[in-house]
């Protein structure tokens, strides 16, 4: 695989390599930063290379050694997205594959995007602060030194000293009582990863087994609540392994995190952090699990080289993610969960403009553009659509799967492009199918598919045997919208309703004209819209009540989004809110009231979606 230079980095990734971080680590809670330092062990990659030059941003930089002795260094002027270079001048070294050690004396700052600190009145319990990081896409150089790029693949161990328990993205290996009301964690991560796969969090932790290789860590508050709502997790990652590969990082834990996370989930090795709006008290969202241990093969073992292939990380997560789910609750609803995705990728289509450059699969990063500008569905599902109609056209999961785990088997621990991943699937189905399945697939406009923006060139056809029963609602509800009589509808009409039916109904309804207010009105007092919990259904109500300037529904609006940070639902609702009558200046409102409530990245991309000057 040839190497990539990285767009999204500004270090010297053709001359250098680094193959293992160790970080030394004091979590000030007092001071809301993360001081020490950390030592990279690098490699050269060509000959007579005279520096290193590693990303970082906002961080405060305080001494460079290799070998006990000092170094030169400079910091560049900042770049808008992309930050600050960091060049180590060190003696010239002639040979490609010298090793050598840097260490980089440093400590975070308060505009390090990459870390968040919560007040004690932020979490559950109210009693402790709580740190947590989230260094996807571009974020791990806002928490240490590093080559911030997905094409280095790296191992990593830490020693923290905390007055609050750790967790980190790696394997516990031991805890050390420093008698002065801390203790020292320390972890070891084996198996390489990129930088964004580097994680900590650090708070009033406690952990509840929920499986032979799982713990759930949150606050005590809720511990009950999320071992029980996570105890199919065990089955989530057998069904992965039966489709792929063992299962290779040791543990899979899940940590439940405070609200103001902005993800569903995020997929760091050994410890999956995820929102606590999965906490249903149905198990109605807990599907989100299978996506992240998805990624367990998807991204984190077989890795995107760059953030412009970034689709080979989420699309090849979804379609495993939907076939686990096929193999636990059958194909219906694998193709059920597919027509849910299919709206995702078109409201983001919409948002961003058919012809955006945005919704390129393989979208052009070269000009600095901060990959968290791009982030949407796009990746997620019109990779998944790409995936599945190469099933469909290849001879389906008799052919296909196979080629799944062989993709794994191939590329794992390795960074990789699109370029990488298409040779490799021409080469499989010639020497495992032949070429009447080669010629099939050759028959695919790849081209089309990766580089052409806007949706998808096929139309995927998929079985909406379960998705008829919430059009045909929604159809009726639209066509009684100038009826003055609604006796036609009963709560009877969604009493058989799954959750996800529930939430394919309100979609539908999204592409109708605003309802008028008694019509709404009407069916909440029928189907008891508003009570319920189910974060997507509550979002998707909402939204339908909000698009039709329908203000009795604000105030539960303005709790929703101040309640909890996930981007998935407050960065739409901020938007539809903006946009509704009398709704322009209580969404502005609102931000500014609880903007450091939220993460740094949904505060700043929610400040754009409503016209705020950061």
């Amino acid at each position: 695989m040839a190497r990539v230079i990285d767009p999204s980095s500004l270090a010297n990734l053709d001359e250098v390599r680094t193959n293992h971080i160790h970080m030394n680590w004091t979590i000030s809670f007092d001071q809301k930063k993360i001081g020490g330092n950390v030592v990279l062990d690098i490699v050269t990659l060509v000959d007579n290379v005279d520096k290193v030059v590693l990303d970082t941003s906002y961080l405060d930089l305080q001494a460079v050694s290799l070998n006990g002795e000092p170094l030169q260094y400079t910091v560049a002027e900042r770049h808008l997205s992309l930050g600050s270079a960091l060049t180590v001048s060190i003696p010239t070294i002639a040979k490609a594959g010298t090793e050598f050690q840097l260490k980089v004396e440093y400590s975070t700052t308060d505009k390090c995007t990459g870390v968040q600190y919560l007040e004690p009145e932020q979490t559950v319990g109210k009693k402790h602060p709580y740190l947590f990081s989230q260094c996807q896409a571009i974020h791990a150089r806002s928490m240490l030194p590093c080559m911030d790029s997905p094409s280095n693949k790296l191992t990593y161990s830490a020693a923290v000293k905390s007055a609050l328990p750790v967790v980190m993205s790696a394997l516990l290996s031991s805890v050390d009582d420093n008698g002065d009301n801390t203790k020292t964690y320390n972890f070891k991560q084996a198996t390489t990863i990129p930088s964004y796969l580097i994680a900590v969090a650090a708070g009033n932790l406690v952990g509840r087994e929920i499986g032979p290789r799982s713990t759930v860590w949150c606050e005590p508050e809720v511990v009950d609540q999320a071992a029980w709502e996570f105890d199919d997790t065990e089955r989530f990652i057998a069904t992965g392994e039966s489709l792929l590969t063992p299962y290779e990082w040791g543990r899979y834990d899940l940590l439940v995190l405070p609200p103001s996370f902005p993800y569903g989930g995020m997929e760091n090795p050994c410890l999956t952090f995820v929102t606590p709006t999965l906490l249903a008290g149905d198990k109605s969202a807990v599907d989100v699990v299978a996506h992240e241990i998805a990624h367990s093969w998807m991204g984190n073992l077989v890795t995107t080289s760059n953030w412009e292939h970034f689709w080979l990380n989420e699309g090849w997560t979804v379609f495993i993610e939907r076939k686990i789910a096929a193999r636990l609750h059958g194909e219906a609803e694998r193709q059920f969960s597919s027509i849910i995705g299919w709206k995702a990728l078109k409201e983001s289509v919409e948002l961003f403009g058919e012809d955006s450059p945005a919704t390129v699969l393989k979208p052009d990063l070269s000009s600095g553009i901060d990959p968290d500008d791009y982030f949407s569905s796009i990746p997620y599902e019109k990779g998944f659509n790409l995936l599945y109609h190469i099933e469909k056209v290849v001879g389906g999961p008799t052919v296909f799967e196979p080629y799944m785990k062989a993709h794994v088997e191939r590329f794992a621990s390795k960074s990789i492009t699109t370029e990488d991943w298409l040779a490799h699937i021409h080469e499989y189905m010639e020497v495992n199918h032949g070429q009447e399945t080669l010629q099939k697939l050759k028959s695919i406009d790849f081209d089309l598919w990766i580089n052409s923006p806007g949706m998808p060139p096929v139309d995927p056809n998929f079985d909406t045997s379960l998705a008829d029963a919430c059009y045909n609602l929604a159809t009726r509800w639209d066509q009684a919208r100038d009826s003055d009589d609604l006796s036609a509808f009963s709560p009877k009409d969604v009493e058989s309703f799954t959750s996800t039916q529930k939430i394919v109904f309100l979609e539908r309804l999204t592409d109708c004209e605003p309802l008028p207010h008694r019509v709404l009105a009407k069916m909440d007092e029928l189907y008891e819209m508003s009570p319920i919990r189910n974060a997507d259904i509550r979002f998707r109500w909402e939204q339908i009540c909000v698009m039709a300037s329908y203000e009795k529904i604000y105030p539960s609006v303005v709790e929703f989004i101040t309640k909890q940070g996930r981007m998935k639902f407050v960065r739409p609702l901020y938007r539809y809110l903006y946009n509704a009558k009398n709704g322009a200046t209580l969404a502005q409102e609102t931000f500014l009231k609880h903007k450091n409530f939220y993460h740094p990245i949904a505060a700043q991309l929610i400040a754009k979606d409503i016209n705020l000057k950061q």
